[in-house]
């Protein structure tokens, strides 16, 4: 055996062709069940479409790099665990496009971060962080609350969705603006919102400027809502993630 692989070492274009079938072999393997991704996936009762106030907040998240400082992937490791909540799952970023992970914690994971603030602190900490965290480096962000969010192509971006499988329907497309100003103004007529997405959408005045829905309005919504679809008190993991949660801890 050794002495085959002597050749292999001495024969440039043996190797190179061997690299090739060895790398080839490997990404079949990490394509192939790509395909038939709905069968990788574990369902999770309570997982929803993002509202379209709460896209146009995911839109602005990924506009100013927030990506870059904050991850939302909460590993399966006890610290982890203990300080972030609940592990990620992976239907929790299903309909996400593109995936928000991160790579990098110069702030804290922020995958559970819906509920666990007030809307006024959010507010605060995004127009002058150091407000309410004196250590913090992130910049100021207190313009969002004179900009207007962004909705004039919100029905776009919901058909652009639904075509690489986000299940939105034909009501969510058309009715994407009026649920999106529905969610952003408590005294406006939030039925239609509440009955496309579920009783559990945040529906408020988020930056406290009821006059006005701004770019503001629609990241505080994003935020609140990220982590709180799944009900994990009454969430039971398969067999598989049972073995591979403990092998982690």
């Amino acid at each position: 055996m050794l002495q085959k692989h002597h050749k292999l070492e001495k024969n440039s274009i043996l190797m190179l062709i061997f690299i090739v079938i060895v790398v080839s072999i490997g990404g079949l393997i990490e394509v192939v069940p790509l395909f038939r991704i709905e069968t990788t996936i574990e369902k999770v009762q309570g997982m929803r479409p993002y509202t379209p106030l709460e896209l146009v907040g995911q839109s602005i998240y990924i506009r100013e790099n927030c990506s870059v400082c904050h991850s939302q992937q909460i590993r399966p490791l006890r610290d982890e665990v203990e300080r972030y909540g609940h592990y990620s799952l992976a239907a929790e970023s299903m309909y996400d496009h593109p995936f928000l992970w991160g790579s990098k914690r110069t702030g804290p994971d922020l995958a559970r971060a819906g509920g666990k603030y007030s809307d006024e602190w959010h507010v605060a900490h995004l127009k002058n962080p150091r407000d309410v965290v004196p250590e913090s480096i992130m910049p100021q962000y207190g313009f969002l609350m004179q900009q207007g969010a962004g909705l004039t192509d919100i029905k776009r971006r919901l058909e652009t969705l639904r075509a690489v499988g986000v299940p939105y329907t034909d009501d969510m497309v058309k009715d994407a603006y009026n649920d999106a100003m529905a969610q952003a103004h408590p005294a406006g007529d939030a039925a239609g919102l509440t009955a496309r997405y579920g009783k559990k959408v945040n529906v408020r005045d988020f930056d406290g400027q009821p006059d006005m829905t701004t770019e503001m309005d629609a990241l505080v919504a994003y935020l609140q809502a990220l982590g709180t679809f799944v009900d994990f008190k009454g969430y039971e993991p398969d067999m598989d993630e049972k073995t591979a949660g403990g092998n982690n801890d």
